[in-house]
């Protein structure tokens, strides 16, 4: 009776219910064919070689990362460091090579090692310092970062070149990061699956007491398993350095929570004891596939954010949803369901073929539009300076009729790489960049110049490359006239802190070096301190409450952009204006009302809409074939109480 039931009851719902359990336990895979299909709906650029292409090369560092971060998780642990050893890893490869000679298979030995001393450090601290992991490797974090920006002194190195082949292609179409991706991939899954160290991490992280009891040296195996994640985060570190043909020391910020995402949108759980490579793979493409579409539909790169953030969360309800349902994903190197996966992977590849074959008749006819398509790539719009950009820009464009779609790479070299990248493919008639970092802009840029699509920078040059014109301000002879307007406030003699602008940023090292120049003319004025605080109105606020505790007699202040003027502005409180003259950098809005109010006393101005409306008006220029200067020069402005009222900014 009870067989009968049995046999009824399967019998009825057996093919809802395989389906159902077909997609538990293949969920992220689900979630890729529909966001692929999705995105070859909505835009008719997204299915095309070169874009799939990129795609491909843009999961390539975080899946690199996300591999090593997986025997991590599996193993019931995290590491928040893998972006910072990447950076430091990267940075010793190149100052090992280009500054101090070392032969270049030796220098890569070193950036190899130095992945494995950080993870072996982290293992450490976690199997016999008894910290928890997020404690041991966020202090690893820190270090590692910090040890990148005192080897490079906080400036990008140039890659050696026998090593940037690495961000090539190969027969000048395929890229060679997917293929170190796909390796390091086929490596993770033979650790996991086929090596006593991979079955070691499912026991530790299925039960860490009872893996001990069992006779596993749990200590041991914790140090060889972030040892093997700091190798794959150097590996990491060189194929990104490679893409942007130079070491960042700012590089690969925040890839380690895009890293520890793609594990666990691949179907790991944070609890230890699941997890495969194949899934990892997945979840990084899902997050280049998303940030790709995004791109490709103009979404604002803060929605994208948001995006992700739901995603991310989507998948730890889907774990979670899984898990009440009684589907476990195999255990990689469980022969049982190996040839049941290959099978639902085929399967998922011909059904994805399929849809995306017929979506593409949407978009069979090429919509010709008498509107010229532009891209602008900023390096950030969490600064007003570069909102202001961006307004000119947008102001000029709908004058002259042109469809003007608007990035955000928010400070990173490698993100922006992609958005020009994808600029690129999906056919742009022009493009005006503002580069993150001169160096790390020039492979991307050359990649357009070979597509003949018109380049146009923006305050910041390229490196490398023949943009067809630069707009700009000089930021060296504006960080003179900075630090002329201080010093003859103060009568040629004072003391002054000099607050820097982000590390391994061009626009801070040129306005560095202006502010030095400068002061070179009055050697009666005393640096008490040069402290970076990042563009950032709020660390100008914190960076300058400490330095008031060390020299609470300086008299001077100079910024390397308004923002951290205004900050310190607030610390000074009323010392600003009187006591205590502050210089700020680039006559944003907030600035310039800071300067009518006297507790700014002056802004050396930019006119950053200017910049913005004259790189698209150029662009559109050289898109029509019409000559363009090699440098449009738009003039600075110091801008004091006395004149502020006349400057339209």
């Amino acid at each position: 009776m009870a067989a009968d039931t049995l046999k009824s009851t399967t019998g009825a719902g057996g093919g809802a219910a395989a389906v159902r359990r077909l997609l538990l336990d293949n969920g992220a895979l689900t979630a890729l064919i529909v966001l692929v299909i999705a995105m070859s709906a909505l835009s008719g650029d997204f299915l095309t070689t070169d874009n799939l292409l990129n795609v491909g090369v843009q999961a390539a560092v975080t899946a690199i990362l996300a591999f090593g971060v997986t025997f991590v998780i599996v193993s019931a642990g995290i590491d928040l460091s893998v972006g910072s050893v990447a950076a430091l890893s990267a940075t010793v490869l190149a100052w090992s090579a280009t500054s101090h000679g070392v032969p270049v298979v030796l220098a890569v030995v070193l950036a190899v090692a130095t992945g494995i001393a950080a993870g072996l450090v982290n293992g450490f601290l976690i199997a016999y310092g008894k910290l928890p992991p997020f404690i041991a490797t966020l202090a690893m974090l820190s270090v590692a970062r910090g040890l990148s920006l005192v080897i490079s002194e906080g400036s990008p190195i140039a890659f050696p070149d026998s090593v940037s082949h690495l961000g090539d292609t190969l027969g000048g179409w395929l890229p060679v990061p997917v293929l170190v991706m796909v390796v390091m991939g086929l490596i993770a899954a033979f650790v996991l699956g086929r090596t006593y160290i991979g079955r070691s991490m499912y026991a530790i992280g299925g039960n860490e007491e009872a893996a001990r009891l069992s006779g596993l040296r749990v200590k041991k195996q914790k140090l060889a398993i972030y040892a093997l994640s700091g190798v794959f985060a150097a590996a990491a570190g060189v194929v990104l350095a490679a893409r942007l043909s130079s070491a960042q020391p700012q590089a690969a910020d925040g890839y380690e929570l895009d890293a520890i995402a793609a594990v666990v949108i691949g179907g790991a759980s944070l609890a230890g004891g699941t997890g495969k490579a194949s899934g990892t793979l997945i979840g990084a493409l899902i997050l280049a596939v998303l940030r790709n579409g995004l791109n490709l539909l103009s979404v604002s790169a803060f929605w994208q954010q948001v995006v992700i953030g739901v995603v991310i969360a989507l998948a730890v309800l889907l774990d979670t949803v899984r898990r009440k349902a009684g589907a476990t994903p195999a255990a990689a190197g469980t022969g049982g369901g190996k040839g049941r996966q290959a099978a639902t992977y085929g399967l998922a590849a011909v059904v994805t073929v399929a849809v995306v074959g017929a979506t593409s008749f949407l978009h069979g006819g090429t919509s010709s539009t008498a509107r010229p398509k532009v891209g602008l790539a900023l390096s950030t719009l969490n600064n007003p300076f570069f909102v202001q950009i961006q307004s000119g820009a947008k102001a000029e464009a709908k004058k002259l009729g042109v469809d003007l779609t608007v990035t955000d790479a928010q400070n990173d070299a490698s993100q922006q790489a992609n958005q020009l990248q994808n600029f690129t493919s999906s056919g742009y008639d022009a493009i005006v960049v503002n580069p993150v970092d001169s160096d790390a802009a020039g492979p991307a840029v050359r990649a357009a110049d070979k597509a003949e699509i018109p380049v146009v920078a923006v305050d910041r040059g390229v490196n490398k490359a023949t943009p067809d014109t630069l707009v700009a301000s000089d930021n060296v002879s504006g960080g003179e006239l900075a630090a002329r307007t201080v010093a003859e406030k103060l009568g040629g003699t004072g003391r002054i802190v000099i607050l820097q602008g982000q590390a391994g940023t061009s626009a801070a090292r040129e306005r560095a070096e202006g502010f030095a120049k400068g002061l070179k003319a009055y050697p009666g004025i005393q640096v008490l301190a040069q402290q970076p605080a990042d563009f950032d109105r709020t660390k100008g606020l914190d960076v300058m409450s400490n330095l008031l505790q060390a020299h609470p007699d300086v008299q001077g202040v100079i910024a390397a952009n308004d923002e951290m003027a205004l900050g310190a502005i607030k610390a000074l409180g009323s010392k600003a204006g009187k006591s205590v003259q502050v210089v700020g950098f680039d006559g944003t809005p907030d600035g310039l009302t800071a300067v009518g109010n006297g507790t700014l006393y002056a802004s050396v101005a930019q006119q950053p809409s200017e910049l913005g409306r004259i790189a698209v008006d150029n662009a559109l220029k050289a898109l029509r074939g019409e000559k363009v200067a090699d440098l449009v020069k738009v003039p600075v402005k110091v801008v004091t109480k006395e004149n502020v009222a006349g400057f339209g900014g």
